[in-house]
């Protein structure tokens, strides 16, 4: 398990480095802080009719694993 230790505005954050698994970002590692329970991922999806001043995204939920290390994370495709 990776840790770094970083200053951010006078305050100390440890970055965590978390493994997502299943869904569309499978296999992406990432760095988190607090290891929090979800994790909310998201997919830009194109629109048919560009130049429309709105942007849509698919939504997908990852929810972290209990167990043996290295902290994981998998996508939950229950979620709304």
């Amino acid at each position: 398990m990776s840790e770094a230790l970083e200053q951010a505005g006078g305050l100390s954050v440890a970055w965590e480095t978390a493994e997502l698994e299943g869904g569309p970002a499978d296999g992406t590692r990432i760095r988190v802080s607090g290891r929090p329970r979800v994790l909310q991922v998201t997919a830009a999806c194109p629109l048919e009719e560009p130049g429309q001043d709105v942007q849509v995204a698919a939504v997908y939920v990852y929810r972290r694993k209990h167990g043996e290390p290295p902290l994981r994370y998998a996508w939950d495709w229950a979620s709304p």
